[in-house]
């Protein structure tokens, strides 16, 4: 009985490994073009341009939600702080539902993991998703109830002196904090989050110029680091589960929760039934992703397995999060519509499958427990590609936290030492880090110079956990 057990632990974690090992390059590659886009796409005008009612309002949530973060609860933080600056509603839950649904990462991993037809699905679901979302909010949204609770929340983090990070919209901390030029103080929520602020502050020019100078992909590896603070948690967890659920639950289990059969009512139970076990699964983000493998190796159908994909937004962890923020009240509409939205969009994407005749088939292919996971095949050579670059960055990354009594390079924003160019302004000496940037200061220094040489945050934590 104890070999039983033991063999089957090891089983349990030579498939959730095996799964991560099959999917970390593309969870990597993902996360790079995800900081990239995360530090050279501004947002500045975001919360604005999302206050109208309206198709234009509902496509750009769309598209900004889709560029920004995959982190279920990094989406709920960005969400709650441009709900608060006046986005409408509608426009607040379809970025959510783009962040989590229509991101790069996610997208790769569906494929590698479960196939062409369950990224298709994903991508034409999240919109599908969206436009259903706008329709019932539109039919059902309670007279005045989001706007009594936004002037609540605000009227709360004031009474409270909340301030909001304004780089990742989470409660800034006293200990995280400066002063603009203006006068201004603003707060962060970590250290991460001040460094990329003032990143931000001293950089300037386009990406190209950037990504030639070691300040800017000092400032990628920072995002990229941030990226996965945010998400390995859950990615681990979800992979790690998947094994166990594929090897220690039987078979009559999931018989017992999802109908078998090929008509409307068993497509509409399982679809349900997939959210349901989403909601208190405790497993969100991209981490749901292996355990949706686990469903769809028990013989879930396509409606039940792509409904539990979509319902990362509604697990009991993020329920508690939207409780805290805006009350029951709101929590409950939120869970509502989201669960609605969520089954009735798997529901659809089998049928619409089914007629198309592109559902994939069971039948064909290893299950789990067949597979080899770890061979010398494009999977080995690819993970050895994105391992580098992930050592670059956060070489990148180290490398630009300098030395104690470490400088700011002003055009680009990097952390230096003293060791390398500088030029004496007006009495003042800053220090680059690459002649390049040397260059474009002594163009112009006015442009940099109101800057200060000397950075604040020397020494700091550069920590940066949402959750």
């Amino acid at each position: 009985m104890e070999t039983t057990v033991v063999n089957g632990i090891l089983e349990s974690l030579r498939i959730g490994i095996g799964f991560l090992w099959t999917a970390a390059w593309a969870i990597t590659m993902g996360l790079m073009i995800t900081s990239l886009v995360q530090v050279y796409v501004s947002k500045e005008r975001m919360a604005r341009l999302l206050g109208d009612d309206d198709l234009a309002g509902l496509a750009k949530a769309t598209v900004f939600g889709a560029a920004s973060s995959g982190c279920s609860f990094g989406a709920v933080a960005i969400a709650k702080g441009l709900f608060k600056k006046g986005a409408h509603v509608v426009n607040v839950l379809a970025f959510m539902f783009a962040s989590t649904n229509l991101i790069i990462e996610l997208g790769l991993m569906i494929l590698i993991l479960l196939g062409w037809e369950f990224l298709l699905a994903e991508l034409l679901g999240g919109l599908i998703l969206i436009a259903v979302m706008a329709l019932i909010v539109h039919l059902t949204l309670p007279e005045n109830l989001f706007e009594d609770v936004r002037e609540e929340l605000n009227q709360r983090d004031h009474d409270h002196g909340i301030t909001e990070d304004p780089t990742c919209g989470m409660e800034g901390k006293d200990e995280y904090s400066l002063v603009t030029n203006g006068g201004e103080t603003l707060k962060f929520c970590s250290a991460g989050c001040l460094e990329t602020y003032q990143q931000e502050a001293a950089s300037s020019g386009g990406w190209r110029e950037e990504l030639l100078t070691w300040g800017g992909w000092y400032k990628l590896g920072n995002q990229y680091r941030k990226e996965w603070s945010m998400i390995w948690k859950d990615v681990v967890a979800g992979f790690l589960i998947s094994g166990f659920v594929i090897v220690f639950v039987p078979q009559w289990v999931w018989n017992s929760l999802f109908l078998q059969g090929d008509n409307l009512l068993v497509s509409a139970e399982n679809a349900i039934m997939g959210v349901t076990i989403a909601v208190i699964s405790f497993v969100g983000s991209i981490g749901n992703v292996p355990f949706a493998v686990a469903l769809w190796g028990g013989g879930i159908s396509f409606a039940g397995v792509i409904a539990f994909v979509y319902a990362d937004l509604i697990t009991i962890p993020v329920l508690n999060v939207y409780r805290k923020y805006y009350g029951w009240k709101v929590m409950l509409y939120i869970l509502g519509v989201f669960f609605v939205t969520m089954a009735f969009t798997g529901f659809l994407m089998e049928e619409l499958f089914t007629a198309l005749g592109i559902v994939p088939n069971l039948a064909g292919g290893e299950t789990a427990t067949e597979q080899t996971y770890f061979e010398l095949n494009y999977t080995f050579y690819l993970n050895v590609v994105a391992f580098a670059l992930s050592g670059f960055l956060f070489y990148v990354y180290r490398r630009g936290l300098g030395a104690p009594g470490q400088y700011r390079d002003p055009v680009c924003g990097m952390r230096i030492d003293d060791s390398g160019p500088s030029v004496t302004h007006d009495g003042e000496t800053y220090y680059f880090c690459s002649n390049r940037c040397k260059q474009s200061f002594e163009r112009n220094p006015a442009e940099f110079s109101h800057l200060q040489p000397q950075n604040s945050g020397a020494g700091s934590s550069q920590s940066h956990e949402h959750h």
